[in-house]
């Protein structure tokens, strides 16, 4: 699997001493047992364990663990000896934001009081390999492996309220989705993410539009007021 060295190098550097490891709970095998908490790494693709992270919730504390690579290096492997081709930092720098690129697939389950998400921002090594058989987005290029370099941040969000913090404080009362890209400079498809869990998650609302774009504002009124 490709995410097995990255997801077993977050595990054991997310562990305390007493936790208990792959453990069967309701059907399921959870990565992290910590006395009442179930702890769950997911390395990419929310989607996948939507129904397992459902079933437990109902009657578990689950925190959902994501590393997202802020710095990446990396290294093209040749197909026949795998001698190393090249290694180079990845011009891309990841951020916490890119959490919504997942939460899409299951926006509300930050409402379960039953459920929390921790983000680790980290720099991480991803290595390709020449076999053709790979994506045309990495011209044939297969993803090897990745491995786990350092853990730089560590972000927790236990409710809804949490998001908020993302929010720019020099945003505009009411915004739009450009706007909310401008300011955070993201990309505009991830910006309508953002903007589509938040409202999911009832931490803003739609107000209006201005022309063809939908206006939001947050539902905290303190915030919105500040």
């Amino acid at each position: 699997m490709v995410e097995s060295s990255l997801h077993e190098a977050v595990k054991n550097w997310y562990s305390h001493p007493g936790d208990l490891l792959e453990q069967w709970v309701d059907g399921y095998i959870v990565d992290i047992v910590r006395d009442e908490l179930l702890i769950e790494i997911q390395t990419s693709n929310f989607s996948a364990i939507k129904d397992k992270i459902i079933s437990l919730i109902a009657k578990h504390h689950l925190r959902l663990v994501l590393p997202l690579a802020k710095l990446k290096w990396i290294i093209k492997l040749g197909s026949g000896d795998r001698e190393i081709l090249s290694k180079r930092k990845s011009p891309k720098k990841g951020r916490v934001e890119e959490v919504f690129d997942e939460l899409v697939y299951l926006p509300k389950l930050i409402t379960d009081s039953n459920f929390s998400l921790n983000v680790l921002l980290i720099h991480s090594e991803e290595v390709l390999i020449d076999d053709g058989l790979g994506s045309w987005r990495r011209k044939k290029w297969s993803v090897l492996d990745r491995h786990l370099l350092k853990v730089v941040d560590n972000v927790m969000f236990n409710s809804p309220t949490d998001f908020l913090e993302l929010l720019p404080e020099n945003l505009s009362i009411p915004f739009t989705v450009a706007e909310l890209s401008k300011e955070l400079r993201l990309r505009v498809s991830l910006a309508q993410r953002m903007a589509y869990c938040l409202r999911k998650m009832d931490v803003i609302k739609l107000v209006g539009k201005r022309g063809r774009a939908f206006l939001y504002v947050p539902c905290d009124a303190d915030w919105a007021d500040r």
